[in-house]
């Protein structure tokens, strides 16, 4: 059976990141079209959208949402040829940088509008109102800013949908003028609506209304529904526990450190000499003094507190005589970005900082770390433990979320069994981390153990085609009922 499948989604690598969202709304369509599904992107036509040169995009269609003109023009995923649609209105093309940010950090005030208006142009997509050759079998939306999909769909009674949570932590919550402000069906104010404790809520409406939800872990699909994860929506979720389920995300073919072209020289499981010309290149990159003796522990990602980044900035003041090495490669709030360039002017021979995102940069700090530490408090998936397994980048987690799903745990029977690809926390604390630098320095100065971890890792498979397989299931489950 062939399906048609529009995927919506508020950014998609190369074309508009700002964090993993991206990373799978790139590679996943792409991974179900090589599975014979015909997939389409919607998302917003934001101001600097990544377009390459190659690039041509086309007027497919003007459509009217609540009095305001709204194009639609279509162009195409630079490497995998997937079709998008972007949606071009003036509150998302007339301003450049974050998507949802303005330069003073804050959230844009009219975000609830901006996503409004796209949930209700990918709804026309959806219904055949914009291309009517083509109407999806399924519509798969992706967090709060895809949110009102479902529910405007549900109103329709038009395709089966899929909603798939990234982020609990983000939901989307506005007050009740701004629900009357959005014209939205009063059908849709009620307890087992977006109505959420007097407020609206975007995220509700795709866990209410969604045939079926995701989350991109097993884990993580446990996790949400305990207070602990659920962020208030626990309940919930588990009156829905039949339709969610957890599929674990996979990554793309350009993390691969055989064929990267942003290292300095390729390697593999079986000749891992490259990757200590790799780490020789990245300190002298960094600054760090270049010692091949001193383990080099990284990171990559936001500098928020759900990352753990406050515990690490702890952790690097109390190093004591530790001889390791610290960089790391991010940005967001600018009291941790403070910090952390601090610690950095202090102890200039151990730690280095950049702030801000370099896709180059990350993939140095995968290929030449030792070590990549993701001390998340919470972790729906996380990619970059994976883009460290398969880089023999010995990643250090805390047990949580799809951490806990892919990383086994340097255990000594572990180690004896040959299964181990990690260190892992099972509790979080600054003790904790410490007690995981240690850990892992003890297995760096045991160098045919770390090789053994290292190939270990580098063993295991987490390409998209196995996740896209499982989404591909779904959408054949609820499409044939």
């Amino acid at each position: 059976m062939s399906l048609s499948v529009l995927f919506a989604t508020s950014e998609a690598y190369p074309l508009m990141k700002t964090g993993g969202l991206a990373d799978v709304s790139g590679a996943l369509p792409a991974a179900l079209t090589e599975l014979g599904v015909d997939v389409r992107l919607v998302l917003p036509r934001y101001g600097d959208l990544a377009l390459r040169d190659e690039q041509t995009t086309e007027h497919v269609a003007r459509i009217d949402v609540l009095g305001q003109p709204v194009d639609i023009l279509q162009t195409s995923m630079p490497d995998s040829g997937v079709r998008v649609y972007l949606v071009d209105h003036p509150t998302f093309s007339a301003r450049q940088g974050n998507p949802y940010m303005g330069p003073d950090g804050n959230s844009w005030h009219d975000n609830p509008d901006r996503f409004a208006l796209f949930a209700r142009a990918a709804v026309a997509l959806a219904t055949g109102d914009v291309v009517p050759e083509w109407q999806p079998d399924v519509v798969h939306a992706n967090d709060w800013q895809t949110g009102l999909i479902p529910a405007l769909l549900h109103e329709a009674e038009k395709p089966h949908t899929v909603f798939t949570l990234h982020n609990l932590a983000y939901q989307g919550v506005f007050d009740r003028s701004t629900f009357e402000r959005l014209g939205l069906p009063w059908s849709l104010w009620r307890a087992d609506g977006l109505e959420y404790w007097g407020n609206m809520s975007f995220i509700k409406g795709g866990i209410v209304f969604a045939d079926r939800i995701t989350t991109v872990s097993p884990t993580y699909a446990r996790e949400i529904q305990t207070p602990e994860f659920g962020y208030g929506l626990e309940g919930l979720l588990r009156h829905r526990k039949d339709a969610l389920v957890g599929i674990l995300n996979g990554i793309g073919s350009d993390w691969d450190p055989a064929h990267d072209a942003a290292l300095v020289t390729p390697y593999t499981a079986k000749d891992l000499s490259g990757k200590a010309e790799n780490k020789a290149a990245l300190q002298k990159e960094l600054g760090l003094p270049i010692r091949a003796e001193v383990p080099l522990i990284v990171h990559v990602g936001r500098l928020i507190e759900q990352k753990g980044t406050d515990l690490v900035i702890q952790a690097l003041s109390m190093l004591g005589q530790r001889d390791v090495q610290f960089a790391c490669l991010g940005s967001g709030e600018g009291r941790f970005e403070q910090a952390l360039r601090a610690r950095a002017e202090a102890d200039p021979e151990r730690i280095a900082v950049r702030i801000g995102y370099d896709e180059g940069l990350a993939h140095r700090l995968e290929g030449g770390g030792d070590a990549f530490i993701m001390p998340s408090r919470f972790e729906p998936c996380g990619l970059n433990q994976l883009y460290s397994l398969k880089y023999g980048t010995v990643p250090i987690v805390h047990s949580v979320g799809g951490l806990a799903d892919t990383v086994t745990p340097a255990t000594p029977a572990n180690l004896r069994d040959g299964k181990a690809t990690g260190v892992v926390m099972n509790h979080l604390d600054v003790n904790a981390i410490l007690w995981a630098f240690d850990q892992f320095t003890e297995l760096f100065n045991r160098p045919e153990r770390l090789q053994a971890v290292r190939q270990q890792a580098m063993s295991q498979r987490y390409d998209w085609d196995a996740s896209a397989r499982s989404y591909l299931d779904l959408y054949r489950e609820i499409s044939t009922r």
